[in-house]
Parts: C-alpha cells; structure tokens; sequence
C-alpha cells in the first residue's frame, strides 16, 4: 500500500496508546510520572478488585486514549522525525496486550 490510513486499537481499560517524542527517555518517564500525579494509586478508590494500580490505570487508559489513527502517505506511516507509538502501560506489572490493527489503503 502506498496511501491510507492505520487505525490501533488497544483491547484492554489498563492501558493506552499514544503517540509521543521518541528521542528521549526522559520523556517517557516525566508522562509516566505525570499520569501518577494525576491519578494516583490510592486506598480511596472503591474499585481495587485487581489491586491498588486497578483504578488509577482505568483512569490513566481514559486519559490517555486506546485508539490512534496516522495516515499511510508513500508507503509509510506519516508520523514526525522525533515520533514514536507507544503502548503506555499503566499496571504495575507488565500485562500480556493486544493491539488490533485496521489499515485502509490502496
């Protein structure tokens, strides 16, 4: 395919898709640091069926977004010079993830 269009999607409520620089780790860890602040582990969530990560990584994924979709120009994906897609994990521990992937095109 040479035109079109790629649609992600993220299959799960405790994680996100984003895209963001890829240059930097700092980057990747100053979001990661952010979408705690703003959604911290906390005994006050009444949902914790998973655990303490269980609510604020619903909260994180909301934030966040499950769904990306980037435009296929020349053959490739037409994401900037510093772009990266990240599946962003917002458990503790690292899950098993599905992403369903829809491309559209000619």
């Amino acid at each position: 395919m040479t035109t079109g269009l790629l649609t992600l999607f993220c299959r799960h409520t405790s994680a996100s898709l984003t895209i963001q620089e890829n240059a930097d780790p700092d980057v990747r860890r100053d979001l990661e640091d952010w979408v705690a602040q703003v959604a911290p582990e906390s005994a006050a969530y009444r949902h914790q069926d998973e655990g303490p990560d269980d609510m604020p990584a619903h909260l994180r994924a909301m934030l966040t977004g499950v769904q990306l979709s980037i435009p296929l120009i020349g053959g490739r994906l037409a994401l900037g010079t510093w772009q990266g897609i990240y599946l962003f994990e917002h458990r503790r521990r690292p899950q098993d993830r599905d992403v369903a992937l829809h491309l559209l095109g000619e």
